[in-house]
């Protein structure tokens, strides 16, 4: 009975702790979903610009829409700052080794988590940005992206991936894919609200390339920002589904605490009425 009560006592203190991080999950999650939609319409106005040039303006080159045979790949993998959010910094992990596999690639690191999976040598780290999520904005996306143009432009890197995990809802984060260098437009002739025709001053490979930094800036943003509100979801889920076994466990320990209760009671009863017939 003794061992039974200090267990329920721990399994309380530990649903005190799970409930108050679902609580902060959820403020975090609030403030990260506005976040994500604040930043989208930056994003989509930079595609539909640089977009409409590379159509507009077919006989123009530009180094980053050059497709390159050499080079190795670039991985920049965005995972979380902290632990238990159930499968979500495993489910980025996984699918980073599946694309990664057979491929000769380089990582940067975004996220605490990321930092110690890559920190041990098993794929080359460029570089690592960790808890940076949070407070994440376009300076420091912009410091990221020109690192990693800086290789590209280079030749060091000859095509860059960016994995991150969308948040579809507060239950449902789904990790995905990106090829984001070399650019490429196919399937997007008709774009939705195009405007004439744009004579661009100095030129349009000019203009293209000064705006393809903002563009990696921009994504790169946006996924930080989205991956972070699909980590506050899932660890909110996580710590709602801890509360929810705690709960449990406390329920079957009482039901346990109980008929061992209820035992000791009756072996009491048994023993003294034992003795008083003994005595008779």
């Amino acid at each position: 009975m003794k061992d039974i009560r200090r267990r329920i006592k721990s399994v309380e203190s530990t649903m005190q702790i799970t409930r108050a991080m679902e609580l902060v999950a959820s403020s975090k999650l609030r403030k990260a979903k506005e976040r994500a939609e604040a930043s989208r319409p930056f994003f989509d106005l930079l595609y539909q610009t640089i977009s409409e040039i590379a159509y507009d303006n077919t006989d123009f080159t530009s180094v980053y829409t050059q497709k390159r045979e050499s080079g190795r790949p670039l991985f920049l993998v965005i995972a979380g700052d902290r632990g238990l959010a159930g499968g979500y910094n495993a489910n980025i992990f996984k699918l980073a080794r599946s694309e990664m596999a057979g491929k000769d690639a380089a990582v940067i690191a975004v996220g605490k988590k990321a930092c110690e999976h890559y920190g041990h040598g098993e794929v080359p780290l460029t570089a690592a940005y960790p808890n940076i999520a949070e407070h994440m904005d376009i300076s420091a996306a912009a410091e990221i992206a020109e690192l990693i143009l800086s290789q590209y432009r280079s030749g060091e890197i000859g095509e860059i991936y960016l994995l991150f995990t969308q948040f579809v809802s507060a239950l449902t984060q789904t990790p995905a894919v990106l090829k984001i260098l070399p650019l490429s437009f196919e399937g997007e002739n008709d774009l939705p609200g195009r405007r004439e025709q744009v004579i661009y001053e100095p030129s349009a490979e000019a203009v293209f390339d000064r705006i393809v930094p903002q563009y990696i800036a921009g994504m790169i943003l946006g996924a930080v920002v989205e991956s972070y509100a699909a980590e506050q979801g899932a660890r909110r889920t996580a710590m709602e589904s801890a509360n929810d076994n705690a709960q449990e466990m406390i329920a079957d320990l009482s039901l346990r605490y109980n008929r061992a209760r209820q035992g000791a009671i009756t072996q009491e009863i048994t023993e003294i009425v034992s003795g008083a017939q003994s005595a008779q």
